[in-house]
């Protein structure tokens, strides 16, 4: 894997380059990447505050919008310098185990990892995998449309 170069690949260098703003830019970190692999870290802050809580508490099943932010970051880290940003759309998941129920504020920081298995122009195949401190919370597969208004 390739260290995040200097300076850091911090919260503002993610968010210009997702669509996820504000509170939905739930990344902080690129800890590390290559052309095939990304792992990113999430430090949750105050979950009764979060985006994606509900009345009963953060689902561990959300953990697969953590795996979907870091497979957008992946995609502006190994696009050209020359390339317009490309939207990409979850099209499914797949094998998804979810190791917990809930994600906590114990788990901080989540470490969110994505592997690039197979793609092409219009479409990529990722695995993902995202732990926190008292193990893996959620794995599987997850399948990304490119720039899917351009197919019709």
């Amino acid at each position: 894997m390739t260290p995040a170069p200097t300076p850091p690949l911090d919260r503002h260098w993610i968010a210009q380059r997702i669509p996820h703003q504000l509170d939905m830019c739930l990344l902080d970190t690129v800890l590390e990447w290559s052309d095939d692999t990304i792992v990113c870290e999430a430090r949750l802050g105050d979950l009764a505050a979060h985006p994606l809580r509900s009345a009963a508490g953060m689902g561990a099943v959300h953990a697969i919008e953590y795996a979907a932010q870091a497979m957008a970051v992946h995609g502006a880290l190994i696009a050209s310098a020359n390339d317009a940003p490309r939207a990409g759309y979850l099209a499914s998941v797949r094998s998804v185990q979810l190791h917990a129920h809930t994600i906590e504020a114990r788990d901080t920081p989540l470490r969110v990892r994505a592997e690039r298995l197979s793609g092409d122009a219009r479409n990529v195949i990722y695995g993902f995998r995202v732990e926190a401190a008292r193990g893996c919370l959620a794995e599987g597969r997850a399948a990304v449309v490119l720039d899917a208004g351009g197919l019709a």
